[in-house]
């Protein structure tokens, strides 16, 4: 597995802490990893930290809007963190920002 994933809960949000590469493979990972989460604890917020993220492609991106597009059916906000100035530009390219429950700090 080429990514880690870590999770930490204080009863409002739900951050996910994500480290390593994102491609297709480690993005089907994720996507069920946070998905069984978000569903157990019901958060207000959902916070995906690519701090430690080292490489991202566009599966990334669909893995993003899958869980704005979850978090919403769910009235949860998702903000996006820790973004690197390259990872930023790729999620800027991508339009993401307009998704409306979600923010990039």
């Amino acid at each position: 597995m080429q990514y880690k994933l870590n999770f930490s809960f204080d009863g409002e949000s739900l951050t996910a802490s994500l480290a390593g590469e994102i491609d297709h493979h480690a993005a089907r990972g994720l996507r069920g990893e946070i998905d069984t989460r978000l569903f157990a604890s019901r958060p207000r917020e959902l916070v995906l930290d690519f701090s430690g993220v080292r490489f991202m492609d566009s599966s990334g991106i669909a893995l993003i809007i899958g869980r704005a597009d979850v978090s919403r059916e769910m009235g949860c906000r998702v903000k996006i963190t820790g973004l690197s100035r390259g990872l930023l530009k790729l999620m800027q390219l991508s339009g993401i920002q307009r998704i409306e429950n979600l923010t990039i700090e």
